[in-house]
């Protein structure tokens, strides 16, 4: 099956650009409600996924900070603890179930590396549910 039939478009996605601040990071995953968020580049580079387990380590290890002083901390300087994998856009069924065992979403990206959307869990598992009532 192709996945693009599961993709979640890039217009749809929460995103933060790698230029983002600590303080935006936060405000925006509380906004949405979201544990994680992928992160683009100027261009349009997938470079990682921002958790809020990534955000609270480095809070935690920097007993100076403060929710005003958030702002002059850019998301660069927060270490990221998953590294999510990628899949292009032509990846099959076997490559996103594997991945989303341990990951939330699967970022996707064409042949230029450049991101084109998520495909979520909750999808890949419907599909699976799908195909085992079926066979019932």
């Amino acid at each position: 099956m192709n996945i693009a039939f599961f993709l979640l478009p890039k217009q749809d996605v929460v995103c933060l650009p790698h230029d983002a601040t600590l303080r935006q990071t936060l405000e925006r995953m509380e906004y949405h409600r979201y544990t994680a968020v992928p992160i683009i580049n100027e261009e349009g580079v997938y470079t990682g996924t921002v958790t809020e387990g990534d955000l609270l380590w480095y809070m935690k290890s920097r007993h100076d900070l403060t929710f005003e002083s958030a702002n002059k901390v850019k998301l660069s300087e927060v270490p990221l603890r998953i590294n999510n994998k990628t899949v292009n856009i032509d990846a099959t069924m076997d490559d996103l179930i594997s991945l989303t065992k341990i990951q939330n979403f699967v970022p996707v990206v064409d042949d230029r590396n450049h991101f084109i959307g998520i495909v979520r869990r909750s999808e890949i598992i419907d599909y699976c549910q799908k195909g085992l009532s079926q066979r019932i």
